[in-house]
């Protein structure tokens, strides 16, 4: 087959890809509740229940047989595979072989007798949750990540617990019973890990049963336990791996610290004897903190997780072959529009245009960076339509290189 055919055939089968999925947005996921009530009413504060009787709303997402061909076909490994049985210890050793690959067959006679299959980290292999994290991610500014569980019918996987993270539930197949308890440790540091003999589970607060299509959100710290019911239950699990203004004032401290010998100077000789001044030492530390605020620069530890933030997000590049193959043939009419699940920065730093994004920074002329701005924020535009003083020309040159880049798509 000629080259052109075949990349106009990738072309095709990439548009019918995307049409098939959903809109993975938050509102998307807790629909009919909108983004700016959730943030005031549920964020960070309490358990949040959609029910839809709408079965398959989450179905473009995920399904049994797609679970069934990243067990069977991709070579996932444990810890990315785990078997977990709340009523009995299951280990690695039981369900893999001695060179370390999973046993497929003893995988799924483990599950027949009540063990969850739990998939981490499946936005890294599944299409469609890598573009749902990356939604997430750019209407919540943290990095997201999507774990997923295969439970059979009446099973549970997990004892009471809490995690340090929020998490999103999407209930994909069947159904599951949850139960909330007390919140231990409120909105729990990533060290500060659930420890069953130190944290009482408290006393049961909400019951509640997500049928396919439902949803829930569960904010970090806050105790539960979810058992299937009478069917094969499968469940999407999104964590938001949020950053904290501990992270912030840490990285303010560490900048002071950087910048000032007075934060590098040793704790006093004999600080650990019985006699030690312990009053003399506290009001240091206290000067200390005054002296890191007063020089702190917010701006810049702040700008520090901006950039982590945006360099450490995979692009979604599925038809980026096809793309570039046909960029000879765009003209100044055509459709383009922005990457779906795009995570970016842009700035104007003195003449140029500077682009952070996908761990790079990209500069443009000053004079594009309204049409830039423009076509990275509209999902469908007409390349003749682009804003600023560029001419057809331009217009042309510039949406080709945002093709070539990775940022815009030619539809």
């Amino acid at each position: 087959m000629p080259y052109g055919a075949s990349s106009t055939a990738l072309q095709a089968d990439e548009e019918r890809i995307l049409s098939s999925l959903p809109t993975p947005s938050l509102e998307w996921s807790i629909y009919p509740v909108g983004a700016r009530n959730f943030f005031e009413d549920y964020w960070e504060k309490q358990t949040l229940v959609v029910n839809r009787n709408q079965p398959g709303y989450f179905s473009a997402l995920l399904s049994l047989s797609e679970i069934d061909r990243v067990i069977t076909t991709l070579d996932r490994r444990c810890p990315e595979i785990t078997l977990k049985n709340a009523k009995r210890e299951i280990t690695s050793e039981d369900y893999s072989t001695p060179g370390g690959r999973l046993d497929v067959a003893k995988v799924y006679q483990l599950f027949q007798e009540g063990a969850t299959i739990a998939l981490a980290f499946l936005d890294t292999v599944v299409p469609s949750l890598t573009l749902f994290c990356r939604t997430l991610e750019n209407e919540l500014s943290h990095p997201c990540q999507t774990n997923v569980y295969l439970t059979p019918p009446g099973a549970q996987g997990a004892r009471p617990h809490y995690d340090t993270h929020d998490v999103f539930v999407l209930q994909v197949e069947g159904s599951k019973k949850w139960t909330i308890y007390g919140t231990p440790v409120e909105l729990p540091l990533s060290g500060q890990e659930f420890d069953a003999a130190a944290h009482q589970l408290g006393a049961r607060t909400l019951e509640f049963v997500l049928e396919a299509g439902d949803a829930a959100y569960i904010p970090r710290g806050v105790v539960h336990e979810a058992q299937s019911v009478d069917d094969v239950s499968l469940h999407i699990t999104a964590g938001v791996l949020r950053y904290t203004w501990t992270d912030l004032l840490l990285e303010t401290v560490a900048y002071a610290a950087l910048h000032d010998p007075a934060f590098r100077k040793a704790l006093p000789a004999g600080f650990s004897r019985s006699d030690f001044d312990t009053a003399q030492a506290a009001q240091t530390a206290r000067s200390l903190l005054e002296r890191a605020s007063s020089a702190a620069n917010f701006g810049a530890a702040l700008d520090r997780f901006v950039d982590e933030f945006i360099s450490s997000r995979p692009p979604v590049l599925a038809g980026q072959m096809a793309q570039v193959a046909e960029l000879d043939r765009l003209n100044i009419n055509a459709l383009a529009g922005a990457r779906p699940g795009l995570s970016y920065r842009l700035d104007r730093v003195g003449d140029t245009a500077s682009l952070r994004c996908y761990g790079r920074e990209i500069g443009f002329p000053g004079s594009a960076l309204d049409a830039v701005r423009f076509a990275l924020s509209h999902e469908k535009f007409v390349v003749r339509d682009l804003p600023g003083n560029l001419d057809e020309a331009g217009k042309l040159t510039l949406v080709r290189r945002l093709i070539r880049e990775g940022l815009v798509m030619a539809l």
